[in-house]
Order: C-alpha cells, then sequence, then structure tokens
C-alpha cells in the first residue's frame, strides 16, 4: 500500500495540500491573503518536482486503477504549469474585480488533482471519478464573479451541460462493462483481442464515453456550451479552464480510445474523423464573426480541439499512433504557452464590468505598448501556426502524423482551417498596430511577467524544440503499450 501512495505521490501532495490550505486559510489575517496565493503556487511547485523526479518505468497502483508511467508525466507537466500560470493570472485580477477571495485556489488545486487523475487512470471508474473531481471546482469557479449575472449564468450552463455529459460517460462505462465484463482498460483490450467482448455493446459504450469526453474538450457538435461559459468566466478562470480541462479530456480520450479500442478501428476511425474534420471547420468560421476577444479566443479553443482530434484517426496503426499521440501531447504543450500567454493580454486589458473586451479595445495598442503588442502578435501567430512559432511545429507534427497514416483528406481540411484562422488571428494584430486608439493597460508586473516569458518560450523553444517532441513521443511508447 505504501508503494502505491508513492506512485500517486504528486497527486497526493496536490490533494492533501489544498486540504490543509483550507483550514491554514482560515488563520491567515483577511489582509494578507496573498499568502494562500503564495503557499498554493509553493504546492503545485513541490507536486512538480516530485513528478519530475519519480520512476522512469511504468507502475501501476490501487490494483490496476491508475498507472504512473511517461505519458501521466508529461501530462501531469501540463497541468501544474497551467495551476502555476493560473495563480499569476489570478492574484491582482481578482484584486481588481472585487472577487479576490481565497477558496479561488483551493478550487483550482482540487480541480487540478482531478486532472492528474484524469491522466494517470487505467480503469474507466477512475476515468468518471477524476472528471467529477475536475469539473465540480470548475462549476463554482465559472460563477466566481456573483454579482455578475454573465457569471452566474456560466457557472449553470457549464453545471447542467456537464452534469448531462456525465452521464453519457456513466452510460458509455456501463455498456462498456457489459461487453467485456470489465471497467479496466488492459482487461477490456484482452477481452477484445480474445473475441470474448461484445462488438456492438463495446462499440454503442465507445461512442457514449466519446460524447462525454467531446463535451469536455469542447468538440463540435458538444461545444455550444464553449462561448457563453468563457465570456462569463472571469477571465483567469476562463484561462485556466481552456488549457487545464481540455488537456484532460484529452488525456482521458487518448488513453482510452488508443488503448483500449483499437480493434474497434473500422466502427470508430469515420466518427473521429468526421469529429475532427467539423470542429476544426465550425471553431475557426464562427470565430470570424466575433467581435469579443473572450467569444473569439472560446472558437479558437474549439477549433484547436478540432487539431488534436486528428491524432485519434490513427486508431489501430500502432507505429503511426504512437508518433500521433506523441505530436498531440506536444501540440498542447504548445497551446499551454500559447494560450496562457493570451489570455494574460486579456487580463492586462479588461477593465470592470466586463469593459476591454472588444478587439477594437485593442487598437493603439502597438503604439502605447509595445512589448504586449509584440507578445500577443506571437501568441496570434503561434496559434495560426506560422513560424516560427511553438504553434507552427505543433500542426507540422500533427500533420505529418495524419499523412502518415493515410489520411489525406483530413490534413488539407486542416490546412485550409488554418488558412482561415488566419484571417481572425491576424485581425488582432492589424487593429492593434494600424488602427488609433487609447488602449487602457492594467499595471500588473506578474501578469506582465508571464505574458513576456510565454512569448519568449514560443518562440525560443520553436528553435530547439527536437527534445520536447522526443520527450512527448517517449511519453507515449509507455501509454501505447
Amino acid at each position: 500500500m505504501w508503494a502505491d501512495r508513492l506512485i500517486m505521490l504528486p497527486v497526493t501532495i496536490v490533494a492533501v495540500w489544498a486540504i490543509l490550505l483550507t483550514l491554514v486559510d482560515l488563520y491567515i489575517p483577511d489582509d494578507r491573503k496573498g499568502i494562500t496565493a503564495s503557499l498554493s503556487a509553493l504546492g503545485l511547485i513541490i507536486a512538480l518536482l516530485a513528478n519530475w523526479f519519480g520512476g522512469s518505468q511504468p507502475q501501476t497502483a490501487f490494483f490496476g486503477m491508475v498507472v504512473a508511467d511517461g505519458f501521466a508525466s508529461f501530462l501531469n507537466t501540463i497541468f501544474l504549469l497551467s495551476g502555476l500560470f493560473g495563480i499569476l493570472l489570478a492574484y491582482n485580477y481578482l484584486h481588481r474585480q472585487n472577487i479576490a477571495r481565497s477558496e479561488y485556489y483551493t478550487f483550482m488545486l482540487f480541480s487540478i488533482s482531478g486532472m492528474m487523475l484524469m491522466g494517470m487512470a487505467a480503469d474507466l471508474i477512475m476515468v468518471f471519478i477524476a472528471l467529477e473531481l475536475l469539473s465540480i471546482p470548475l462549476y463554482v469557479m465559472a460563477g466566481f464573479h456573483r454579482d455578475r449575472l454573465d457569471s452566474e449564468e456560466a457557472a449553470l450552463k457549464y453545471f447542467l451541460l456537464g452534469a448531462f455529459a456525465g452521464g453519457f460517460v456513466v452510460y458509455g462505462i456501463a455498456l462498456v462493462y457489459g461487453a467485456s465484463g470489465s471497467t479496466r482498460i488492459a482487461t477490456i483490450l484482452s477481452a477484445v483481442e480474445s473475441g470474448s467482448a461484445s462488438p456492438i455493446l463495446l462499440t454503442l459504450g465507445a461512442a457514449l464515453i466519446l460524447v462525454g469526453l467531446g463535451f469536455k474538450v469542447a468538440a463540435v457538435p458538444f461545444h455550444m456550451w464553449t462561448p457563453d461559459v468563457y465570456q462569463g468566466a472571469p477571465s483567469s478562470v476562463t484561462a485556466f479552464m481552456a488549457v487545464g480541462a481540455k488537456a484532460a479530456g484529452f488525456a482521458a480520450l487518448l488513453r482510452v480510445f488508443l488503448v483500449a479500442f483499437p480493434t474497434l478501428s473500422a466502427q470508430l476511425i469515420p466518427l473521429l474523423w468526421s469529429l475532427a474534420a467539423l470542429t476544426m471547420t465550425v471553431g475557426n468560421v464562427i470565430a470570424i464573426a466575433q467581435s469579443n476577444i473572450k467569444r473569439l479566443l472560446a472558437y479558437s479553443s474549439i477549433a484547436h480541439a478540432g487539431y488534436i482530434l486528428m491524432a485519434t484517426v490513427t486508431l489501430g496503426q500502432s507505429r503511426v499512433m504512437v508518433d500521433a499521440t506523441g505530436a498531440a501531447l506536444f501540440y498542447l504543450f504548445a497551446y499551454l504557452l500559447t494560450n496562457f500567454g493570451a489570455w494574460a493580454i486579456v487580463v492586462l486589458l479588461e477593465q470592470q464590468e466586463g469593459k476591454g473586451l472588444n478587439l477594437q479595445d485593442y487598437a493603439g495598442l502597438g503604439k502605447k505598448q509595445p512589448a504586449l503588442a509584440a507578445a500577443m502578435t506571437v501568441f496570434m501567430l503561434s496559434l495560426t501556426g506560422v513560424p516560427p512559432t511553438l504553434g507552427f511545429l505543433g500542426k507540422f507534427y500533427l500533420f505529418r502524423a495524419v499523412l502518415e497514416g493515410g489520411f489525406v483528406g483530413l490534413a488539407v481540411i486542416g490546412v485550409l482551417t488554418s488558412l482561415i484562422s488566419a484571417y481572425y488571428y491576424l485581425r488582432v494584430v492589424i487593429i492593434m498596430y494600424m488602427q488609433e486608439g487609447e488602449p487602457l493597460v492594467n499595471r500588473d508586473a506578474l501578469v506582465r511577467w508571464t505574458a513576456g516569458l510565454t512569448a519568449i518560450a514560443v518562440i525560443a523553444l520553436s528553435l530547439v524544440a527536437t527534445p520536447l517532441f522526443q520527450w512527448a513521443t517517449q511519453a507515449t511508447l509507455f501509454a501505447a503499450k
């Protein structure tokens, strides 16, 4: 049992730290609640170190319910970094918006522990538990600005649709259990390979699980909640949700589908192909019409879910599947840096009562704040997929894997939708540099440093990306076994 706890050490640190922080916060004076934020960041750093210095060999714990492998370790890095960036964006922002309450950080830690469990889940029951653990704190955080109607609306929509999607996951798990006699991913694979599992029930169960996880990653047609929730929730929450929740959804989706259901490729690949193509197209096309930066980034997030979904169409092709999963992990890391950087600029320009969120509020930023405008340009180019940025390399690796799998049509759709995305991403750049205006920019050193460092990282890591991509590919070798 102690060996199991050591395997689960990074998750345990985050969860226990959140519980202790709830108690310690009672003794922190109201005028020194910044200590709570600092302690939260300290806990995440300790968990990150425990994750990096953990064993390199795959290990299972708690009767095979969870697995600690390279795949989980890579994703844990993304989740923990998301938490650290989220704290940097939130600290002064919450004070400016008059919603500074210390429970914000404990909710975030609990959600991160659920995300980490999602990446380590080797059993469908654990997938559901992790899904609820990461989601319930996010429902509360989405409505954290309780004095604003749009924030309350965001929380209610997210909760109702999240509960609805959770029902699909449970029903899908029940069908898979009925088909294979187990909820363990490895046992499901063995049952499928031996021919003892019912293919009809298994396919129906996999499809229902895909619906539930499709909601979490904001894939079309399960995306309708995304623009309203992203717009209504506090921007620091939206930034954290856009990266962490999406990466957690893909953590479960990749492990469950690429490990448990490779023999269902004939039935699932057309569905996954259509889902990826539809998500890329709808997200990018509707983003063109947006005038609010938060809604624009929401539809951008939907489109990027479509790009990552392309990795799943290699289901059943073992060699290509490893490269595709590595490309998906690399893309998630690139999206982490790019997305948090872009949301940092949004946080800097957002004023009270939701002002400063219109695209026209960015007019003149190139003259008034050239460094911030340059950083935003880097993020927009990376989201478009223009070199030399991590976003370009992420798309390159994904398209290459899809082409190796023989899905030329899907790769063509990916390229064409990337060209469409250039219109609305570059529109932000044009407004910043080519239109006159007096943008109001908050003085927030933490967020400015976050924007600057992520912009530098997006460029610098693209020039030396080979070690990062090798790490991602080696991580997926363990997950694919």
